[in-house]
């Protein structure tokens, strides 16, 4: 309900040169900005106020915000932008001491690398925030670094330092007591699990992590297991389950209001679609994601669009160049509403 104040304020902020309240308010608005994907204009905001004057100093506010807009740039697939931002946020850091802040910017630093692909590099920088983290000797903040270092490993194939650093990641997190982060360790035991081939083994951590994240009413964790549960069932010809686990979770991130989850989900349909034979509905519903994502501002990383190619390469080969573009581009300007009222309301993978 504030959200117009709050840009009204922001302007005048920028427009009179408060450099110092400016920059605490743009870092304040950060977590908005990102949960609710106001990216574009997150981006906008603080990048004015970056450039004012009185913002150069190497000030805590000036790092926060640089730490925001670097994130940001990130989620947007902006990685060169970002690695700018962050690295200046990660410098200030240092200069000022601040080992959280140092902690956080190499944290980000990493994910930033990752998203381009640059495995090795984010290896070592989330080793590099594990060990700052370590030495703070903040329990969560070394599970949530243990769990983030398992997932670029994973990625490079390593399962079994994966694996050890997601039940290391679950220990601590049962003993703070954070049943969210234990619930998500399993999820991603569970992703361990189904790279290697293992269904059973991920169907069941699948289903512990769905079932604690139930108790909880953590509605994210609920439609993220959901998906992927799906995306499990999908992979061994089960479409008939896939259609209804990802019907439940496109709901619940429509209650969200969250559109990178909704595109997710479309993506998953499409993909599913593809596998059934259904080509044309199969590249709607992907031309309806894109245009989501673009509109957003939140495109999927390369090795993310490269494994969503994969799963709609059999609907692309069944149709021509041509007619894959048109109905490509029906997608694209379909209401975001209509695609999914289509996948709730399509009976694919019904008896």
């Amino acid at each position: 309900m504030e959200h117009d104040n709050f840009r009204t304020a922001l302007e005048w902020l920028t427009e009179t040169g408060d450099a110092e309240w400016g920059l605490r308010l743009g870092a304040a608005l950060f977590r908005f900005w990102e949960m609710r994907e106001y990216l574009a204009e997150g981006r906008d905001q603080l990048g004015k106020l970056l450039k004012l004057r009185a913002a150069a100093a190497p000030t805590n506010a000036r790092l926060r915000a640089l730490f925001a807009a670097g994130v940001l740039a990130e989620e947007q697939g902006d990685y060169a932008a970002a690695d700018v931002l962050l690295k200046e946020s990660l410098e200030i850091g240092r200069q000022l001491e601040d080992k959280r802040s140092i902690a956080v910017s190499l944290n980000a630093l990493a994910v930033t690398a990752r998203g381009r692909g640059g495995l090795a590099a984010s290896r070592a920088l989330f080793e590099e925030s594990l060990s700052e983290w370590r030495e703070l000797h903040d329990a969560l903040a070394v599970a949530r670094a243990l769990s983030n270092l398992a997932n670029v490993v994973k990625l490079e194939e390593n399962y079994t330092h994966a694996r050890s650093l997601y039940e290391e990641s679950l220990e601590i997190f049962r003993e703070v007591g954070d049943r969210t982060g234990a619930a998500w360790a399993l999820n991603n035991q569970g992703d361990v699990a189904r790279d290697q081939g293992d269904s059973e083994a991920a169907r069941s951590l699948y289903e512990q992590s769905l079932a604690t994240f139930r108790e909880l009413n953590d509605r994210w964790g609920i439609a993220g297991s959901l998906a992927d549960l799906g995306n499990l069932a999908r992979e061994q010809g089960d479409y008939r389950t896939a259609d209804s686990l990802y019907r439940e979770s496109i709901r619940v991130f429509q209650s969200l209001e969250h559109k990178r989850g909704v595109a997710r989900l479309l993506e998953s349909f499409a993909c599913c679609a593809a596998a059934q034979s259904e080509p044309d509905r199969s590249l709607r519903l992907a031309g309806a994601s894109a245009a989501l994502r673009q509109s957003i501002g939140a495109p999927l990383t390369p090795a993310e669009q490269v494994k969503l190619e994969r799963g709609l390469d059999p609907a692309r080969r069944a149709l021509t160049t041509t007619i894959g573009r048109t109905v490509w581009l029906e997608g694209w300007v379909m209401p975001v509403e209509k695609a999914i009222e289509d996948v709730l309301r399509n009976t694919s993978g019904q008896p």
